[in-house]
Protein backbone atom coordinates (compact mmCIF):
# COMPACT_ATOMS: atom_id res chain seq x y z
CA UNK A 1 0.00 0.00 0.00
CA UNK A 2 1.28 3.39 -1.18
CA UNK A 3 0.15 6.00 1.89
CA UNK A 4 1.37 8.59 -0.64
CA UNK A 5 -0.90 7.97 -3.93
CA UNK A 6 -3.58 10.11 -4.38
CA UNK A 7 -4.93 8.52 -7.31
CA UNK A 8 -8.76 8.33 -7.10
CA UNK A 9 -8.62 11.74 -5.00
CA UNK A 10 -9.85 14.91 -6.15
CA UNK A 11 -8.09 18.03 -5.54
CA UNK A 12 -8.90 22.02 -5.23
CA UNK A 13 -6.06 24.48 -5.62
CA UNK A 14 -6.83 28.48 -5.46
CA UNK A 15 -3.86 30.67 -7.28
CA UNK A 16 -2.83 28.21 -9.32
CA UNK A 17 -1.91 29.84 -12.56
CA UNK A 18 1.60 30.47 -11.58
CA UNK A 19 4.52 30.38 -8.18
CA UNK A 20 3.79 28.24 -6.00
CA UNK A 21 0.35 27.31 -6.72
CA UNK A 22 1.24 26.23 -10.16
CA UNK A 23 3.69 24.05 -8.87
CA UNK A 24 1.31 22.62 -6.15
CA UNK A 25 -1.76 21.54 -8.65
CA UNK A 26 0.89 20.05 -10.79
CA UNK A 27 2.62 17.86 -7.54
CA UNK A 28 -0.76 16.49 -6.62
CA UNK A 29 -1.38 15.49 -10.37
CA UNK A 30 1.69 13.76 -10.49
CA UNK A 31 0.41 12.20 -7.38
CA UNK A 32 -2.21 11.01 -9.57
CA UNK A 33 -5.12 13.27 -8.45
CA UNK A 34 -7.36 14.94 -10.81
CA UNK A 35 -7.08 18.67 -9.76
CA UNK A 36 -9.76 21.94 -9.60
CA UNK A 37 -7.64 25.07 -10.46
CA UNK A 38 -8.83 28.31 -10.09
CA UNK A 39 -7.75 32.13 -10.64
CA UNK A 40 -9.53 35.15 -10.94
CA UNK A 41 -9.33 34.92 -14.98
CA UNK A 42 -9.65 31.64 -16.61
CA UNK A 43 -7.10 32.36 -19.36
CA UNK A 44 -4.33 32.84 -16.93
CA UNK A 45 -4.74 29.04 -16.16
CA UNK A 46 -4.47 27.98 -19.79
CA UNK A 47 -0.68 26.42 -19.45
CA UNK A 48 -1.87 24.93 -15.57
CA UNK A 49 -4.61 23.13 -17.94
CA UNK A 50 -2.35 21.98 -20.40
CA UNK A 51 0.13 20.93 -17.74
CA UNK A 52 -2.19 19.26 -16.02
CA UNK A 53 -3.68 17.08 -18.91
CA UNK A 54 -0.12 16.18 -20.17
CA UNK A 55 0.23 14.24 -17.27
CA UNK A 56 -2.96 11.96 -17.68
CA UNK A 57 -5.26 13.52 -14.98
CA UNK A 58 -8.47 15.55 -15.06
CA UNK A 59 -8.65 19.15 -14.25
CA UNK A 60 -11.16 21.92 -14.39
CA UNK A 61 -10.68 25.61 -14.00
CA UNK A 62 -12.66 27.53 -12.04
CA UNK A 63 -12.22 31.66 -11.26
CA UNK A 64 -11.97 32.65 -7.63
CA UNK A 65 -11.35 36.06 -6.16
CA UNK A 66 -11.21 35.12 -2.60
CA UNK A 67 -11.75 38.66 -1.89
CA UNK A 68 -15.37 38.41 -2.57
CA UNK A 69 -18.01 36.14 -0.57
CA UNK A 70 -20.03 35.75 -3.70
CA UNK A 71 -16.86 34.80 -5.84
CA UNK A 72 -16.27 32.00 -3.13
CA UNK A 73 -19.54 30.64 -2.55
CA UNK A 74 -19.94 30.58 -6.41
CA UNK A 75 -16.15 29.21 -6.89
CA UNK A 76 -17.07 26.19 -4.40
CA UNK A 77 -20.21 25.02 -5.78
CA UNK A 78 -19.07 25.11 -9.62
CA UNK A 79 -15.88 23.06 -8.53
CA UNK A 80 -18.09 20.51 -6.72
CA UNK A 81 -20.76 20.73 -9.71
CA UNK A 82 -17.47 19.54 -12.20
CA UNK A 83 -15.20 17.60 -10.35
CA UNK A 84 -18.54 15.40 -8.19
CA UNK A 85 -16.20 15.44 -5.01
CA UNK A 86 -13.38 17.20 -3.56
CA UNK A 87 -10.84 15.22 -1.04
CA UNK A 88 -8.53 17.97 -0.79
CA UNK A 89 -8.12 21.71 -0.69
CA UNK A 90 -4.82 23.56 -0.98
CA UNK A 91 -5.71 27.39 0.11
CA UNK A 92 -3.13 28.88 -1.99
CA UNK A 93 -4.18 32.28 -2.87
CA UNK A 94 -2.23 35.36 -1.59
CA UNK A 95 -0.74 38.71 -1.91
CA UNK A 96 1.55 41.02 -0.52
CA UNK A 97 2.44 44.80 -0.61
CA UNK A 98 6.03 45.12 0.79
CA UNK A 99 6.33 48.58 2.71
CA UNK A 100 8.32 49.62 5.75
CA UNK A 101 5.69 49.87 8.45
CA UNK A 102 5.34 53.70 8.56
CA UNK A 103 4.12 53.71 4.77
CA UNK A 104 1.59 50.84 4.81
CA UNK A 105 -1.28 52.60 3.82
CA UNK A 106 -5.29 51.30 4.91
CA UNK A 107 -6.18 50.12 2.06
CA UNK A 108 -2.61 47.93 1.71
CA UNK A 109 -3.72 46.43 5.21
CA UNK A 110 -6.87 45.75 3.58
CA UNK A 111 -6.25 43.99 0.67
CA UNK A 112 -3.53 41.74 2.23
CA UNK A 113 -5.67 40.88 5.16
CA UNK A 114 -9.01 40.55 3.66
CA UNK A 115 -6.68 37.91 0.13
CA UNK A 116 -4.58 35.87 2.85
CA UNK A 117 -6.58 35.53 5.72
CA UNK A 118 -10.26 36.26 5.72
CA UNK A 119 -9.81 34.41 1.85
CA UNK A 120 -8.72 31.46 3.14
CA UNK A 121 -11.13 30.97 6.28
CA UNK A 122 -14.00 31.67 3.99
CA UNK A 123 -12.76 29.24 0.96
CA UNK A 124 -11.99 26.73 3.84
CA UNK A 125 -16.17 27.19 5.09
CA UNK A 126 -17.62 26.91 1.88
CA UNK A 127 -15.18 23.61 0.80
CA UNK A 128 -15.54 22.21 4.27
CA UNK A 129 -19.19 22.07 4.14
CA UNK A 130 -19.68 19.19 1.80
CA UNK A 131 -16.77 17.82 3.40
CA UNK A 132 -18.34 17.07 6.53
CA UNK A 133 -21.33 15.77 4.58
CA UNK A 134 -19.08 13.03 3.13
CA UNK A 135 -16.86 12.38 6.32
CA UNK A 136 -13.63 13.25 4.82
CA UNK A 137 -10.82 16.01 4.24
CA UNK A 138 -7.46 17.63 3.74
CA UNK A 139 -7.18 20.74 3.92
CA UNK A 140 -3.65 22.45 3.29
CA UNK A 141 -3.59 26.01 4.27
CA UNK A 142 -0.46 27.88 3.13
CA UNK A 143 1.25 30.04 5.28
CA UNK A 144 5.17 31.57 5.23
CA UNK A 145 7.82 31.61 7.56
CA UNK A 146 6.47 35.13 8.43
CA UNK A 147 4.19 32.85 10.75
CA UNK A 148 7.52 32.63 13.10
CA UNK A 149 9.69 35.09 12.38
CA UNK A 150 9.84 38.70 12.25
CA UNK A 151 10.36 40.62 8.98
CA UNK A 152 10.65 44.49 8.68
CA UNK A 153 8.71 45.28 5.48
CA UNK A 154 6.01 42.50 5.69
CA UNK A 155 3.77 43.60 9.02
CA UNK A 156 0.50 43.23 7.50
CA UNK A 157 1.94 39.85 5.37
CA UNK A 158 3.43 38.45 8.53
CA UNK A 159 -0.15 38.88 10.40
CA UNK A 160 -1.77 37.66 7.93
CA UNK A 161 0.27 34.44 7.75
CA UNK A 162 0.06 34.52 11.81
CA UNK A 163 -3.09 34.26 11.88
CA UNK A 164 -3.36 31.61 9.15
CA UNK A 165 -1.43 29.28 11.14
CA UNK A 166 -3.77 30.07 14.50
CA UNK A 167 -6.89 29.78 11.82
CA UNK A 168 -5.15 26.23 10.52
CA UNK A 169 -5.04 25.24 14.92
CA UNK A 170 -8.90 26.63 15.44
CA UNK A 171 -10.22 24.66 12.45
CA UNK A 172 -8.35 21.48 13.10
CA UNK A 173 -10.20 21.12 16.06
CA UNK A 174 -13.25 22.08 14.59
CA UNK A 175 -13.70 19.58 11.98
CA UNK A 176 -11.48 16.74 13.01
CA UNK A 177 -14.54 15.37 14.60
CA UNK A 178 -15.56 15.07 10.65
CA UNK A 179 -12.48 13.38 8.85
CA UNK A 180 -10.87 16.74 8.23
CA UNK A 181 -7.53 17.49 8.60
CA UNK A 182 -6.09 21.13 8.95
CA UNK A 183 -2.74 21.82 8.62
CA UNK A 184 -0.58 24.49 7.28
CA UNK A 185 2.52 24.53 5.19
CA UNK A 186 4.64 27.57 5.60
CA UNK A 187 7.43 27.97 2.48
CA UNK A 188 10.35 29.80 3.39
CA UNK A 189 12.42 32.27 0.59
CA UNK A 190 11.18 31.13 -2.62
CA UNK A 191 11.48 33.17 -5.89
CA UNK A 192 7.54 34.03 -6.75
CA UNK A 193 6.24 36.63 -8.68
CA UNK A 194 6.03 38.45 -5.20
CA UNK A 195 9.07 38.80 -4.39
CA UNK A 196 11.26 38.80 -7.73
CA UNK A 197 12.65 42.10 -7.63
CA UNK A 198 14.79 41.20 -4.29
CA UNK A 199 16.15 38.41 -6.60
CA UNK A 200 17.71 40.58 -8.82
CA UNK A 201 19.95 42.02 -5.62
CA UNK A 202 22.55 39.86 -5.85
CA UNK A 203 24.07 41.39 -2.71
CA UNK A 204 20.67 40.44 -0.41
CA UNK A 205 20.67 36.92 -2.06
CA UNK A 206 23.89 36.25 -0.92
CA UNK A 207 22.54 37.90 2.75
CA UNK A 208 19.79 35.65 2.63
CA UNK A 209 21.72 32.47 1.69
CA UNK A 210 24.18 33.04 4.48
CA UNK A 211 21.28 32.93 6.80
CA UNK A 212 19.97 29.40 5.45
CA UNK A 213 21.81 26.84 7.07
CA UNK A 214 20.88 24.54 3.79
CA UNK A 215 22.72 27.62 1.76
CA UNK A 216 20.06 28.26 -0.85
CA UNK A 217 16.76 29.70 -1.14
CA UNK A 218 13.86 27.34 -2.31
CA UNK A 219 13.73 25.43 -5.16
CA UNK A 220 10.85 24.48 -7.46
CA UNK A 221 9.80 21.18 -6.16
CA UNK A 222 10.89 21.63 -2.49
CA UNK A 223 7.45 21.99 -1.14
CA UNK A 224 6.12 18.92 -3.21
CA UNK A 225 6.97 16.34 -1.00
CA UNK A 226 5.73 17.80 1.66
CA UNK A 227 2.54 19.19 -0.15
CA UNK A 228 1.51 15.83 -1.05
CA UNK A 229 1.84 13.91 2.76
CA UNK A 230 -0.22 16.46 3.69
CA UNK A 231 -2.82 15.29 1.28
CA UNK A 232 -2.25 11.54 1.78
CA UNK A 233 -3.44 9.26 4.47
CA UNK A 234 0.35 9.33 5.03
CA UNK A 235 -1.27 12.50 7.40
CA UNK A 236 -3.86 10.55 8.32
CA UNK A 237 -3.70 11.02 12.25
CA UNK A 238 -2.15 14.72 11.97
CA UNK A 239 -3.88 18.05 12.00
CA UNK A 240 -3.84 21.24 13.26
CA UNK A 241 0.17 21.57 12.58
CA UNK A 242 2.63 24.12 10.60
CA UNK A 243 5.29 22.19 8.66
CA UNK A 244 8.10 24.92 7.51
CA UNK A 245 10.09 24.22 4.48
CA UNK A 246 12.10 26.53 5.12
CA UNK A 247 16.02 25.55 4.41
CA UNK A 248 16.50 26.08 8.39
CA UNK A 249 15.89 29.64 8.52
CA UNK A 250 13.00 29.37 11.03
CA UNK A 251 15.62 28.23 13.43
CA UNK A 252 17.23 31.74 13.96
CA UNK A 253 20.71 31.43 11.76
CA UNK A 254 22.48 34.41 13.32
CA UNK A 255 27.04 33.41 13.82
CA UNK A 256 27.46 33.20 17.23
CA UNK A 257 31.03 32.16 16.91
CA UNK A 258 33.83 35.00 16.65
CA UNK A 259 36.18 34.78 14.03
CA UNK A 260 39.98 33.27 14.46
Amino acid sequence: MNLFDLTGKTALVTGASRGLGKGFALALARAGADVVITSRTLASLDATVAEIEALGRKTWPVVLDVREQASIEAAAEAAWAAAGKLDILVNNAGCNVRKPALEVTWEDWNLILDTNLRGVFFTAQAIARKMVERGYGRIINIGSVTCVNGYAGLAPYGASRGGVKQLTMSLADDWGRHGITVNCLAPGWFKTAQNAVMYEDQTWVDYLTDRIPLKRPGAPGDLDGTLVFLASDASAYMTGQTLLVDGGISVGAVKAVPKK
